[in-house]
């Protein structure tokens, strides 16, 4: 099964991976990356332009990428003072569409990005790390490794399958 992510961030294509896995347990995945534009801001600032930048990736990985049984779009963003991601996927040209589990923000990380830089920044300088959003991201640091980005991800790609999993109950 041919899986492509509209990403070249590891955190997003292991959440991907590991979430098809559990779906499709007995086939063998391809699941690769593709770095995509998304449209909108590297930080979006509500959940309007997170799904914009969600559904442009997908359109774009399905256009660099054609002949792929699913593709997967994850877009992070803000919506108030919590940060989420919205989650698309493509198959044989439907899409479904979800958001992940939000998480609140300190006041001090809503400042920084309310002048213009991302949360993956915030987090490197708050907890004096490198490249937080390539691993276990915002969520990792805020909850002192609890839950995991690709974790959080991997539960929200889950459900964005159902259409797919469930199809005799979304044909109508």
């Amino acid at each position: 099964m041919q899986i492509r992510v509209a990403s070249a961030n590891p955190a997003k294509i292991q959440a991907v991976h590991n979430a098809m896995a559990q779906i499709f347990n007995s086939k063998t995945l391809n699941c690769s990356g593709q770095s995509t534009e998304s449209g909108v801001a590297a930080q979006p600032m509500d959940s309007d332009e997170t799904l914009r930048g969600a559904l442009n990736r997908l359109q774009a990985v399905a256009a660099k990428a054609p002949g792929a049984d699913y593709y997967v779009a994850l877009e992070a963003g803000l919506d108030g003072d919590c940060s989420f991601a919205w989650i698309a996927i493509m198959h044989q040209g439907r899409i479904s569409k979800t958001r992940s589990a939000s998480l609140p923000l300190p006041p001090a990380a809503l400042a920084a990005i309310q002048q213009g830089e991302e949360l993956g920044d915030v987090m490197d300088r708050m907890f004096a790390q490198q490249n937080v959003k390539q691993q276990g991201g915002a969520i990792a640091m805020l909850t002192n490794h609890l839950l995991t980005r690709s974790g959080v991800y991997q539960q929200a790609i889950i459900l964005a399958m159902i259409p797919f999993i469930q199809p005799q109950l979304f044909n109508q």
